[in-house]
């Protein structure tokens, strides 16, 4: 799954990497280095300008609600349940389906986080001790320092207690699609740690390379048996995994240092 994740570039930099033409320097977020759901966050999407006479679609780069909110919904409220959608169901899924076909978007992020229980507290539930799992976390990101483009899909709900001209009367919201994690080795593994993405989660995000994006963000291909071709898992060894402080389970703690690599998992959570 995707449950956590961490967003530093700046606009500038995602701007040139996705080749953005049009973004809004009022829209700009702060770095964030443990993004949760129902935050905004950074998205790249081709769609046709507001009010213009160009219909063409225009490569933006907006910030959404991080939590899905399908148009048809009575309230909001669901949005922070529906933060994922399965690369395998997200064509037929009623919340999901009409967003895979015609609004699908790029999430950037450095990495995402996932928590690993420790092999002590694991020993405890085979003993069927009562104890509170204490679990490591890992940054995953790529191993080359590239961006890590996350496969997602956006909605518009529209928020009928509210007048037209009322600037919270649409929410833009999106999902992140995962996929089955990797049982090949990681390009770089920790030392004492899991040394395959599926060791750590039986969940990724769904991670596209480059030579997908546009393909991906073209709003004229609406073919679910064609776009479900692009769900296809990236190649096998991009990705790196490193222990980081259990500080980052706390979404209050946020700041560059909850991404420094530890020498080793945090005592009481060995892999």
């Amino acid at each position: 799954m995707c449950g956590r994740y961490a967003a530093s570039r700046r606009p500038e930099d995602l701007a040139g990497i996705f080749e953005v033409e049009k973004w809004e320097p009022e829209e700009t977020l702060a770095p964030d280095y443990n993004v949760a759901p129902t935050k905004e966050v950074y998205a790249v999407l081709d769609r046709p300008l507001k009010d213009a006479d160009d219909p063409r679609p225009v490569r933006q780069l907006r910030t959404l609600k991080w939590g899905l909110v399908p148009s048809w919904a009575k309230t909001p409220e669901g949005g922070a349940r529906m933060i994922n959608a399965r690369a395998e169901t997200v064509h037929e899924k009623p919340a999901f389906r009409r967003a895979f076909t015609a609004r699908r978007c790029i999430v950037p992020a450095d990495g995402y986080y996932e928590w690993v229980t420790g092999r002590q507290e694991r020993d405890l539930e085979v003993e069927g001790k009562k104890k509170r799992p204490r679990k490591q976390p890992y940054f995953v990101l790529p191993a080359d320092g590239s961006v890590f483009a996350m496969a997602g899909i956006y909605e518009f709900w529209r928020d009928r207690t509210l007048p037209d001209d009322h600037p919270r009367a649409w929410w833009v919201t999106c999902s992140v699609i995962t996929t089955e994690a990797e049982t090949d080795p990681l390009a770089v593994a920790p030392a004492d740690g899991p040394h395959a993405l599926a060791e750590i989660h039986p969940r990724m995000p769904l991670m596209l390379t480059p030579d997908r994006w546009d393909a991906w963000l073209d709003p004229s291909r609406t073919d679910p048996d064609d776009l479900r071709e692009l769900l296809a898992p990236p190649p096998s060894g991009l990705m790196r995994a490193y222990p980081v402080s259990t500080a980052v389970s706390n979404v209050r703690n946020n700041g560059p240092e909850l991404l420094k690599e530890l020498e080793g998992p945090e005592e009481g959570t060995l892999f």
